[in-house]
């Protein structure tokens, strides 16, 4: 269970790790810093695969909705004991000073893990501290595609946190970023330059198994059983920015059904939206990764509107053999362009549905699935393990 400790403090724990060691990774004491843990996406999985990277690191945030990762406990901070855990709004003036707060050890190095504020985390003047950035925070940079930055109290905050935010990300020995789209709004935000490894995707199962049906509970293959086929697919947590509501679009000018797995606040604007527009949709909510894999394996193509710094879904796509309709900014043209595994085009805005959906179709599965392992978790391992000892090294 995690610790819910008044200060924050360091717990040291081993595990076995089935990555490949790196000769000077225990040379070292590390520590590995994350914003917050939820139930479960793709930065914990970035965050999952360091501790693999690193077994022997102590891991610090400052809330886990997470009993333990690994198999090891977290050490989180005194945020987890207040309600501010349950309202990141409410908790966004508490994180600044809470990493600024002294680590309380002396580690060689620590890897930070951020798409908020924990690339802030203070460390000793000869910790050598490598920061992992998903994304500088949209809604100070970039409130045009976050809707939290057109309020007007963050708008004035901003304001503030722009020259903070660059100068503490210039204290980083250095930077690596989640794919080339990131890379390029962390040198407009904060000047720095950054290398890029992306974020570790399980290709390695997902090529590996040809029939998702297998490990499904009697109840999900049901469902999967009544969907009518070919269907297309629409998966992500149901937010705005997802822009799911193109993907019923797509599905009313292609006269397909449409299948939205996901779950989320917005789903009763996308129920609301489907019916507005008479469109022939199923709702499948919260799905286990097992039956969202099945999902993307029957059908006859995934789409993926949203404007993403990488975009983990996509890839998965992929790798289970189904081509990608995915929007030409951000992320996920990169790794669909990188994998050959689909199109892209600007999906905000008019769209030839039926154009990209021949395009998409007339791709050859058994090419571009074993592309896929690119992304693989393994080569993540590798990748991260060289960035932080080359760092070490170079001292």
């Amino acid at each position: 269970m995690c610790a819910r400790l008044g200060r924050s403090c360091v717990i040291t724990a081993f595990i076995e790790s089935p990555a490949r060691s790196h000769p000077a990774a225990g040379a070292a004491s590390g520590l590995i810093i994350h914003e917050w843990v939820e139930r479960w996406g793709g930065a914990e999985r970035v965050l999952e695969a360091m501790m693999q990277a690193f077994p022997q690191a102590d891991v610090r945030v400052l809330w886990s909705e997470a009993d333990e990762l690994l198999g090891r406990p977290v050490t989180e901070s005194w945020i987890s004991r207040t309600p501010l855990r349950h309202h990141k709004p409410l908790a966004l003036p508490a994180m600044l000073p809470t990493w600024r707060m002294p680590l309380g050890s002396d580690p060689d190095w620590v890897l930070v893990s951020s798409h908020l504020f924990a690339h802030h985390v203070r460390t000793p003047r000869r910790t050598k501290k490598f920061v992992y950035a998903h994304t500088p925070a949209r809604y100070i940079w970039e409130p045009e595609r976050d809707e939290r930055g057109n309020h007007p109290l963050v708008k004035a905050a901003s304001t503030v946190l722009k020259p903070i935010d660059r100068r503490r990300a210039a204290e980083a020995t250095s930077i690596a970023v989640n794919s080339e789209f990131t890379g390029e709004r962390v040198r407009k935000a904060w000047h720095q330059p950054s290398t890029v490894i992306y974020p570790p995707v399980a290709t390695e199962t997902l090529t590996a198994t040809e029939d998702w049906r297998t490990p499904l509970a009697d109840s999900e293959q049901r469902l999967l059983d009544a969907l009518k086929r070919p269907y297309l697919l629409g998966a992500s947590r149901f937010v705005m920015y997802k822009r799911l509501e193109r993907v019923i679009d797509a599905g009313v000018e292609t006269g397909l059904p449409v299948v939205i797995a996901g779950n989320g606040p917005g789903e009763m604007e996308l129920r609301a939206y489907a019916a507005e527009r008479n469109a022939d949709v199923t709702f499948v909510i919260a799905p286990s990764d097992d039956l969202i894999r099945a999902l993307y394996s029957n059908a006859i193509a995934y789409i993926f509107p949203a404007v993403e710094d990488f975009g983990i879904m996509p890839v998965e796509a992929m790798a289970c053999g189904t081509p990608v309709i995915g929007s030409s900014i951000g992320g996920v043209h990169e790794s669909v362009s990188l994998v050959g595994g689909g199109v892209t085009a600007d999906l905000e805005h008019d769209t030839d549905w039926h154009d990209l959906l021949q395009q998409a179709t007339a791709l050859d599965p058994a090419e571009f699935r074993p592309r896929t392992l690119a992304f693989s978790r393994s080569r993540f391992i590798g990748q991260l393990q060289d960035w932080v000892i080359s760092g070490l090294d170079a001292c």
